[in-house]
């Protein structure tokens, strides 16, 4: 690895692979809008842990070993989206993407509640439209555990309603982005409440663009969202 090279490691979707993961879109974001020259290394689902068994402690809840994770020019490892923020924005400050603001904190609430009314939808979705062959027979048996039934047996019976239920957690995020004058949550300046934002609508994006107009309807303001989206564009071209 060449000097001041990042590793990001990301999990690629079916042939041609490219970024979909709403979690490692947020780290890629970050990389992109600070400047910073990385490579990316695709590892399918059964291959996280032993790939980063050896550099990280596990995770101290929920699944041991998750993505995103990096490799820094130095050498070592950092796992979780929010660790690597904190040390990204410590090592390269300039532009400054301002992390844990009072914003970002409402901002996580309305979102757990918004995601967790759409888990029929996307994991199953997942299944069907992005994970190729390396990934599918991992991803079907961790996720049948999580829900307690077959993947395609869970969104016929949760599917349905979905958007609905979900509709006024998406309707507080809208109404949290006009706080200010826009694109951003902070007006005019990024900060990390953006990339997590935008990584959650380019997820939606790649899924389909069926869900992904569906969640737009969601918010009862689409615009406002393309916009956000169009804003943080020159930092969404590379997604590979």
């Amino acid at each position: 690895m060449s000097a001041g090279t990042y590793i990001l490691f990301d999990i690629p979707t079916k042939a041609p692979q490219v970024c979909w993961s709403m979690n490692t879109w947020r780290t890629r974001l970050l990389l992109n809008y600070k400047g910073l020259d990385y490579k990316t290394e695709w590892v399918e689902y059964p291959d996280i842990a032993p790939r980063l068994n050896q550099h990280v402690p596990p995770n101290e809840n929920g699944v041991p070993f998750t993505l995103p994770a990096i490799q820094l020019p130095d050498g070592s490892y950092v796992m979780d989206s929010y660790k690597i923020a904190d040390i990204i924005e410590e090592k390269h400050p300039e532009p400054s993407v301002p992390l844990n603001t009072p914003v970002q904190l409402r901002f996580r609430k309305i979102l757990i509640d918004f995601m967790g009314q759409l888990t029929p939808i996307y994991v199953p979705g997942v299944a069907q439209r992005l994970l190729g062959n390396e990934s599918l027979d991992f991803f079907h048996t961790t996720r049948q555990k999580d829900v307690g039934m077959p993947l395609d047996e869970y969104g016929k019976q949760h599917g349905p309603g979905a958007f609905e239920r979900a509709e006024p957690f998406a309707r507080e995020m809208t109404a949290l982005l006009n706080e200010t004058s826009g694109p951003y949550f902070l007006g005019d300046t990024v900060s990390y409440t953006d990339l997590i934002w935008a990584a959650i609508l380019l997820f939606w994006k790649t899924l389909g663009d069926d869900t992904f107009q569906e969640v737009l309807k969601t918010t009862g303001d689409a615009d406002v969202h393309t916009k956000f989206l169009d804003a943080l564009s020159p930092w969404m071209e590379r997604n590979d």
